[in-house]
């Protein structure tokens, strides 16, 4: 959640819909908390089964978001709820587990079944375009991208001309033990991750306040996405560096934020410990990254500048005291 949130705000985008491959069954999903922080609508394949989500897919759905689109292609085995996403615009697709880097996902669980899945990745999947790339959940061995050319000849498992039944002998030999922590994570899967929301709040309170998640800027100022900002701790100080007139004007204000204009900001730092965090904003983000930088330079060894400002935060739906929308 963390690092989808992070990169989400530092590309300057809006999340609008969290798609799940299918019901996972060896980690816990995010989706939940990602529309808890975001608003953004869940996505997941009808014959997952699962419940929680605002949009049950099948075979054939488009997802469109500004000028892009997604076709929603099924290919079931792996579980029964399996959905890929192949691009309308650029040559590439969205495997899940269905379709791996030189491999596939297990059949033997979760209502998977190995003809099945050959079958359908060859129905759905190998019939895209050979130049097209393959982006698959994940890789155990670091990679992140193939193509559909590679895979038809490459895939040990899928590819290089093997027929059903060879691919029914080689899954049926895998001898894979059951999911150490299944048990665990389907329950709270099969509900998009709702059951998550008080305990991954608490988490990621006590993580955030030890990882302290900077970037730097090419001029060298710490910067903090105002994504973790929005669910930071109630042990940091945030600091509105604006005018009093900013203060009070349309754009508004950061509720819990104390108000140090850039003109008193050197005497009133001077009154702070210089080991509590520090977050400090504006209206875009230029006078907080510079200010950032003097706080640093006086010693405070945890100070950011929230990126973006209150135009960004204001762009992502967060709350604002005042102002025009407050």
């Amino acid at each position: 959640l963390e690092r989808d949130l992070s990169m989400v705000d530092q590309l300057g985008l809006s999340l609008v819909m969290s798609l799940e491959t299918h019901v996972h069954a060896d980690h816990l999903t995010a989706g939940n908390a990602l529309r808890s922080v975001t608003g953004c609508k869940l996505g997941i394949a009808q014959a997952a089964g699962a419940e929680g989500a605002d949009r049950l897919l099948v075979d054939g759905d488009a997802i469109r978001f500004g000028l892009q689109a997604l076709e929603v292609r099924a290919p079931p085995g792996h579980t029964l709820g399996c959905v890929s996403y192949a691009s309308a615009t650029t040559p590439l697709v969205f495997t899940g587990d269905a379709l791996l880097i030189r491999g596939c996902g297990r059949t033997d669980f979760q209502g998977g079944d190995a003809a099945t899945l050959f079958r359908s990745v060859r129905d759905k999947l190998f019939s895209l375009p050979a130049d097209t790339l393959v982006y698959p959940a994940h890789d155990y061995k670091g990679r992140t991208v193939s193509s559909i050319r590679e895979e038809k000849l490459y895939n040990p498992r899928l590819g290089g001309g093997k027929s059903e039944e060879q691919f029914v002998q080689i899954m049926g030999a895998l001898n894979l033990a059951y999911p150490r922590r299944i048990d665990e994570a389907l329950p709270v899967n099969m509900v998009s991750g709702q059951t998550l929301d008080e305990d991954l709040e608490d988490s990621l309170t006590e993580e955030r306040v030890v990882e302290w998640p900077v970037t730097r800027t090419p001029t060298g100022a710490p910067n903090v996405v105002s994504l973790w900002v929005a669910e930071m701790p109630e042990s940091i100080r945030l600091v509105d560096v604006r005018g009093r007139d900013e203060w009070m004007g349309p754009d508004g204000r950061l509720a819990g934020a104390e108000l140090v204009p850039m003109t008193h900001l050197d005497e009133e730092s001077g009154k702070w410990n210089t080991d509590e965090p520090v977050i400090l904003y504006c209206r875009s983000g230029g006078r907080s990254d510079r200010a950032a930088v003097d706080l640093e330079g006086k010693g405070f060894r945890r100070v950011a500048s929230m990126k973006g400002g209150i135009l960004r935060w204001a762009a992502l739906g967060l709350p604002i005291v005042g102002g025009e929308q407050g």
